[in-house]
């Protein structure tokens, strides 16, 4: 396990920690302070939780080793992760605004102004907490974990709605000295959960593109294709294709050298090829090269090791001689994988 796997996770254990202490203290507060928006917001807190340990487990099968049954790892168990999460937190904000809704239309009390006390509190923490989760997902580059810390922040987002809510609720009674503003407690939940939704929708769609194999961010592609094509002997790229599955990423690549390269000297080629890659982007955990010929006029001559300095006058020569010297040619293809 790498160490910003470990740091994902422990970001994850640390959520956990903290949503259990919010969703008490949101509950409590809610139903003693006759505040339905705190009531929601410990149901989304609650749904933080589930979501955590669903990272949690996501990132700790994406980190297990490649085996006989899964050879390209497992690794798509943190994008699956991503999905679930964002799903949960869709379906959290549906309940949100089904019961908002009930609320809305069901009389009930003010507000007590002490809980304004308590939802800048929550404010704070999940900020703070938010944007350390996020800092996180970001270096890993992972989809689950930056969903976890959108999770976080749609808490915040819930909570400063409620704060709101309440607030417009106590001036409202301190206007008129009833209880008529009561539902701006309410308005403010069903404000919060459209939030949470568009929130979700937009966290699903990277994680389903990693779980339909979408061509990699142009970020990781250039540094690839420029690795692979300055190495020596590399006249061009074909095709280059670039996957992200987990935390790592697999190349497939095509490389175009001289027709009448040897086979030894393309196997030897591609192996250079995949260690320029590797060396460039140290994500990337494997890497196929499929070597092709390279048909140019000008390259239908003897084949030269790079090292060689090129005889005067080798484009004229036919070759005949120097070429059967060298072994069988890898004038098709030649493959060599990670």
């Amino acid at each position: 396990m790498t160490d910003l796997a470990r740091r994902g996770i422990r970001s994850t254990q640390l959520g956990l920690v903290i949503n259990a202490a919010l969703v008490a203290t949101k509950l409590v507060a809610g139903v003693v302070g006759h505040s339905y928006a705190l009531v929601a917001d410990a149901v989304e807190s609650t749904a933080d939780i589930f979501s955590s340990l669903i990272v949690w487990g996501g990132l700790h099968m994406a980190t297990r080793p490649a085996d006989e049954d899964h050879p390209y790892g497992h690794g798509k168990a943190e994008a699956l992760a991503g999905a679930v999460v964002s799903l949960v937190l869709i379906a959290a904000a549906v309940a949100i605004a089904i019961q908002a809704v009930h609320e809305i239309r069901t009389p009930h009390q003010t507000p007590a102004p002490w809980t304004l006390g308590v939802l800048v509190g929550v404010v704070v923490v999940k900020l703070l907490l938010s944007r350390h989760v996020t800092a996180i997902g970001v270096q890993m580059g992972s989809s689950a974990v930056r969903a976890d810390a959108w999770h976080h922040m749609s808490d915040a987002v819930t909570s400063t709605a409620a704060f709101l809510g309440i607030s417009i609720a106590l001036l409202g009674q301190r206007l008129d000295g009833g209880s008529g503003w009561a539902s701006a407690d309410d308005w403010a939940a069903l404000f919060a959960a459209g939030i949470i939704v568009i929130n979700g929708v937009l966290l699903a769609r990277p994680a389903l593109h990693d779980l339909m194999d979408r061509e990699a961010d142009d970020e990781i592609v250039r540094p690839i294709r420029q690795a692979a094509a300055s190495v020596p002997g590399v006249l061009a790229i074909e095709t280059l294709r670039v996957r992200k599955s987990g935390l790592a990423y697999y190349v497939d690549v095509h490389v175009e050298a001289n027709a009448a390269m040897p086979l030894a000297a393309a196997h030897s080629l591609s192996g250079q090829v995949k260690g320029a890659i590797r060396a460039a982007v140290p994500q990337v955990a494997g890497v196929l090269v499929h070597m092709e010929p390279y048909m140019e006029p000008y390259m239908e001559q003897p084949y030269v090791e790079p090292h060689e300095p090129r005889p005067e006058g080798a484009a004229a020569a036919t070759g005949s001689s120097e070429g059967s010297s060298e072994g069988p040619s890898a004038g098709s293809t030649s493959t060599d994988r990670a």
